[in-house]
């Protein structure tokens, strides 16, 4: 059995992609673009190379800034308003969906005494909101987001006041998991913790990052921590 779980917050126990979606659509109708589809696949796209430049280690906010304004202009239309990130971030500050099973989960390690952490990048206020709005933060011991740790996983520095506030913590008592193989699985990798890839649309790993489990459902994970 593990002492230590770190949870990976967005699309691991959280519904990200059902409030991100939601939020984008809205935005993408009231600034008149009438492809919503391909709205949101460019949206995709620009958003995913910001966070990739985010985890490897750029400043967030100038890339989460532009990137509605960047979806805008692949799309012919002009909007250079801050506001629209503005708006996209308060949609997703009550963005309380959960994945099928996050409760059952979380209440079952948390009887079982597992020291239950969240280690998530992210806006601290969006995923303080999401968490209580969820209630899923009555779950867990302690939290980490990469706006108060100062750097976002991958980057081992995100697990460094991790391994403080927890001496006893090691490769042996803990399991880090989450959905994102080159931020939360690398992270682990860096700083040597065993993971796990929740991956329930069954992507193909074609990158380097090797998880020491995959799982497509969040039984089990329970299953894991609890062997």
């Amino acid at each position: 059995m593990k002492k230590y779980a770190i949870f990976d917050l967005d699309n691991t126990l959280l519904d990200f992609t059902r409030g991100e979606t939601e939020g984008v659509t809205h935005l993408l109708h009231k600034y008149g673009v009438t492809d919503l589809q391909r709205g949101l696949q460019v949206y995709h796209q620009v958003n995913q190379r910001a966070w990739q430049a985010i985890e490897q280690g750029a400043e967030r906010d100038p890339l989460l800034n532009r990137r509605f304004e960047q979806t805008f202009q692949r799309m012919g239309l002009t909007v250079t308003d801050p506001i629209v990130e503005q708006q996209y971030r308060r949609h997703l500050d009550h963005n309380y969906y959960t994945l099928a099973g996050a409760h059952a989960l979380l209440a079952h390690l948390k009887k079982a005494q597992v020291t239950l952490i969240a280690g998530t990048n992210g806006i601290k206020a969006t995923q303080l909101s999401r968490l209580a709005g969820s209630g899923l933060d009555v779950y867990f011991d302690q939290l980490y987001i990469s706006e108060d740790v100062g750097v976002a996983k991958p980057d081992a520095r995100f697990f460094q006041p991790i391994f403080k506030q927890n001496p006893s913590l090691d490769s042996t008592n803990t399991l880090m998991i989450g959905d994102g193989l080159r931020s939360d699985i690398l992270g682990a990798q860096q700083v040597e913790l065993p993971s796990v890839w929740f991956n329930p649309a069954h992507l193909t790993n074609e990158t380097a990052v090797k998880p020491t489990y995959e799982v497509d459902h969040l039984a089990t994970i329970e299953t894991l921590v609890l062997a």
